[in-house]
């Protein structure tokens, strides 16, 4: 079964997010996605705010920047999500936006030796193990998390060039792929995430995300073409939605059928009534999707 879920967009004053989470739940979407885009809202503080506000819908973080964190306050934060609401959480870590880590000094000079150092002590903090590592980023002294999920858990990475891709199918249990890939962009990231994945011995399964930028309502078109503009992405093939209900779920249709397993609406920036889009996604794009 292909899950859906919406983007709680951080342009979104944080205040919203009450509204909107508790309409997620009601209505049965499946996931709710937060970001922590520089420097509007906090991942981890969002998300332990709408679990709480809710009973059943998912909640993901999709990503932390790891040039922000140390690895075991990474961990800490997880793993206490995890307790206390076990089953719906999904943390993505990532990268981050290079201009933005560069803003507040954290600019790493090799991101992906960066990424995968904090991959790998993530994992391993989070499945209870005590860890003592002096890589280049990564310096750990006989950490172990006193409270550690009580089952095993995912750990996403955010991913688009393809040695990322690569690295977050050895390194990562999932993958979540930006609104700027396509279909083919989808089929292409399963194929790197897979190299990865023999490379490493890496067997069962591995949950790809993507995000799909939508509109819907009389203006939907011209206002998907101007974001897609603003992106620098308009001239991709394919990338985007916008129309009824029909419309869109046959783009998710598409992404699914390349290999995605969460396809999350992600609304324009300037989408006018956020909680009638939640509601469009939940009671009319999730019927017609297998």
């Amino acid at each position: 079964m292909t899950h859906l879920g919406v983007v709680f967009r951080p342009q979104l004053p944080p205040e919203r997010l009450r509204t909107l989470a508790r309409l997620a739940d009601d209505t049965g979407l499946e996931e709710l996605w937060l970001w922590e885009d520089c420097f509007l809202e906090g991942g981890i503080s969002a998300a332990s705010a709408a679990l709480a506000w809710t009973e059943r819908v998912r909640i993901g973080v999709g990503l932390l920047p790891v040039p922000l964190r140390n690895v075991a306050v990474t961990a800490m934060e997880t793993a206490t999500l995890h307790r206390l609401f076990p089953g719906r959480v999904m943390v993505g870590v990532g990268h981050g936006v290079q201009d933005w880590m560069g803003q507040v000094g954290a600019r790493a000079e090799s991101p992906l030796t960066l990424l995968r150092e904090h991959l790998d002590a993530l994992r391993a903090l989070l499945s209870g193990e005590r860890l003592t590592v002096d890589g280049r980023y990564v310096k750990l002294d006989g950490v172990a998390l006193d409270w550690p999920p009580q089952e095993p858990v995912a750990v996403f990475a955010g991913a688009t060039g393809p040695r990322t891709l690569r690295l977050s199918g050895e390194a990562a249990d999932g993958t979540i792929l930006t609104a700027s890939t396509s279909a083919d962009g989808v089929r292409r990231a399963r194929r790197l995430i897979d190299e990865g994945r023999d490379t490493a011995g890496r067997s069962g399964s591995h949950q790809v995300v993507v995000y799909l930028l939508t509109a819907t309502g009389p203006d939907a078109a011209p206002r998907l073409r101007a974001e897609l503009a603003a992106e620098g992405v308009e001239s991709v093939p394919d990338l985007g939605a916008a129309g009824d209900a029909g419309a869109i779920a046959k783009a998710v249709q598409r992404l699914a059928d390349a290999g995605a397993d969460s396809v999350v609406l992600q609304p324009t920036a300037d989408e006018p009534d956020p909680e009638g889009f939640l509601r469009f996604a939940a009671q009319e794009v999730r019927p017609l999707v297998p």
